[in-house]
């Protein structure tokens, strides 16, 4: 089975937004990878919902929500509403971990979970049961454009086994400094899910390297 990519907005032109999710819409791209930045978490600040709101009136693929925000809990239905398909909230931003994402469920999204870089896999234990997907930072947050931590490796096949062996369906995202160079590596590690910004949009033929990172990986 072919991984699943997420071209991410961030490293989208927006001025031309229209047109690049149109881009998305006909590429073989199978989800849409949106960051959220509140500035805090984050150093950075992205977009909010009534951006997301038009992106998804245009959109035809899923919209993977990324939060990198503080106190995710407090925008759940807010972001539903706006056409948030998988949300995904960083367990380093919210106390109440298990009581989240399990209004995230209720609001009737996909359940994610992000992780930096620095955050062991193991602090994931206890809600996986809960967890459709994890997200893997494979830079430290913020900005686009960064290289590809290699630990990342280390950390995702130890995720894997720990999948496996409870027999959880928690699909894994690797989300930072993807590309043509690591995602047949990061997809035969067991990765299910492949975030990629510059790779795609920074090329002459974006849909072009969306297919080839997806043929790479498959």
């Amino acid at each position: 089975m072919a991984v699943i990519l997420a071209p991410s907005l961030l490293s989208a032109d927006f001025g031309n937004l229209n047109r690049e999710i149109e881009m998305l819409n006909e590429s073989t791209a199978q989800w849409i990878h949106c960051d959220i930045m509140d500035g805090w978490f984050v150093p950075n600040i992205s977009f909010g919902i009534p951006v997301l709101k038009a992106v998804s009136k245009i959109a035809v693929k899923p919209l993977d929500v990324h939060l990198m925000v503080e106190r995710p809990e407090r925008y759940i239905s807010e972001f539903r509403d706006a056409g948030a398909s998988v949300l995904s909230v960083h367990a380093e931003a919210t106390i109440h971990l298990d009581r989240t994402l399990h209004g995230i469920k209720q609001a009737g999204m996909m359940t994610g979970v992000a992780i930096n870089p620095s955050t062991p896999v193991t602090a994931l234990l206890d809600v996986l049961y809960l967890t459709d997907v994890v997200c893997m930072m494979s830079v430290n947050p913020g900005f686009g454009g960064q290289k590809f931590i290699e630990n990342t490796f280390n950390k995702l096949i130890l995720l894997k086994e720990i999948i496996t062996k409870h027999k959880f369906q928690t699909k894994i995202e690797i989300d930072g400094g993807v590309s043509i160079a690591n995602a047949q590596a990061l997809y035969k590690a067991g990765a299910d899910i492949l975030v990629a910004g510059n790779s795609v949009f920074s090329q002459n033929d974006p849909k072009a390297a969306i297919s080839e990172l997806i043929a790479l990986a498959s």
